[in-house]
């Protein structure tokens, strides 16, 4: 006879973590609709486990703000919208932002300086470039482009 040992085979299990997260949205190509769009990436990573003053929250925030603001400056449509995607792969220790507008780029984006020192805008890419793992941009199909960043989950483990 076994003591102090119990089992519960009715009792549910804890399953293996979710290998990957999605959430998407449209929005109104307008300053509200980035703003709207940096609030609804901030409750998706709550609904994953970051909360709203992680570090990885408040980047990622940070990433849509900037993306969904050049979307709404510098890839405005009349009569379209913008769309995020956010993908959480835990096991990478990444959240990939992506931002699609419907406007066809001229060229790649870049993240060259601002052409005045003082000026109060030109800088988004730079901070993309700062708070990112790698980020960059493609064509969509059948019109428009997508701006993609990949955010660390984790704090790098080396010293």
């Amino acid at each position: 006879m076994l003591t102090g040992t119990t089992t519960h085979e009715d009792e549910p299990r804890p399953g293996p973590a979710p290998v990957a997260a999605e959430a998407r949205e449209q929005f109104v190509s307008s300053p509200r609709g980035a703003r709207l769009a940096r609030r609804h990436a901030v409750r998706w990573m709550e609904e994953w486990g970051h909360p709203p003053a992680s570090d990885v929250s408040c980047t990622v925030a940070l990433v849509v703000g900037e993306l969904a603001a050049n979307a709404v400056r510098h890839g405005r449509v009349p009569g379209h919208g913008f769309g995020l995607r956010l993908t959480l792969d835990e096991p990478a220790g990444l959240v990939r932002v992506e931002v699609a507008d419907a406007a066809a780029a001229k060229r790649p984006p870049a993240s060259a300086p601002p052409s005045c020192p003082g000026g109060e805008s030109g800088r988004g890419l730079l901070l993309v470039e700062a708070l990112a793992v790698r980020w960059g941009s493609a064509p969509r199909r059948p019109v428009g482009k997508t701006v993609w960043a990949e955010v660390a989950t984790k704090a790098p483990t080396h010293l």
